[in-house]
């Protein structure tokens, strides 16, 4: 159960990540809007961290939060908000993700 917690930490990084891009184009009130989305994302993403640790290993599981939040925010990056993909980026974001996968298939 805690490895979806920390899934749904992972997603909620992503989250906070998109709301601060989203905040950087926004105008007039819309800003504050993004950052509270943001602000809350965060506080989600962290308390989902700590119940996760509960169980999980703290070096694998802060490891695979980020690399949820890497791999979703590059992945938001490029379909929503356009950023240019190159195979060396696709690359980069596939041993990323072998590297979480291997980091669960060897924690305890």
């Amino acid at each position: 159960m805690n490895w979806i917690i920390l899934i749904i930490a992972g997603l909620f990084e992503v989250a906070f990540a998109s709301c601060l891009e989203k905040a950087k184009v926004a105008a007039g009130n819309a800003v504050y809007w993004w950052y509270m989305g943001f602000f809350v994302s965060i506080i989600v993403s962290m308390l989902l961290l700590m119940k996760a640790i509960q169980t999980l290993p703290i070096g694998t599981a802060y490891a695979v939060w980020t690399g949820i939040g890497a791999v979703g925010t590059v992945l938001i990056g490029i379909f929503v908000f356009k950023e240019p993909v190159s195979f060396w980026k696709l690359f980069f974001i596939v041993t990323l993700i072998g590297s979480i996968v291997g980091l669960k298939a060897v924690s305890h």
